[in-house]
């Protein structure tokens, strides 16, 4: 059984990189359909179906913030990288080279 999420035969992958490939999908997934409720609430002219549109856009993206702290909570570096990035004030650029420079 083929999935889009490997480069590699899953046979040869370990369990852990198979449930990381699992939760990058998800993760891109849940981002992609973000996007598309952007894209529609952009353009959608009923307020109810715009208030619709909104209330699912708001799970995907929970599910978006789950996937990422899991795969963080895999990869302490990742983390460390974040935490210079994420939530603070300043720059981004600026952050994100401070941050991966740190680590």
């Amino acid at each position: 059984m083929g999935f889009d999420q490997y480069h590699e035969p899953p046979e040869e992958l370990s369990e852990e990189t198979r449930t990381f490939a699992r939760m990058i999908t998800s993760l891109s997934e849940e981002a992609e359909a973000i996007n598309w409720y952007e894209q529609r609430i952009s353009v959608e002219k009923n307020k109810d179906a715009v208030a619709i549109m909104k209330n699912a856009q708001k799970e995907e993206f929970k599910h978006f913030g789950m996937d990422l702290e899991f795969l963080l909570r895999q990869n302490k570096e990742w983390r460390e990288i974040l935490k210079g990035i994420l939530f603070q004030k300043g720059d981004i650029v600026k952050r994100g080279e401070d941050a991966e420079e740190a680590n």
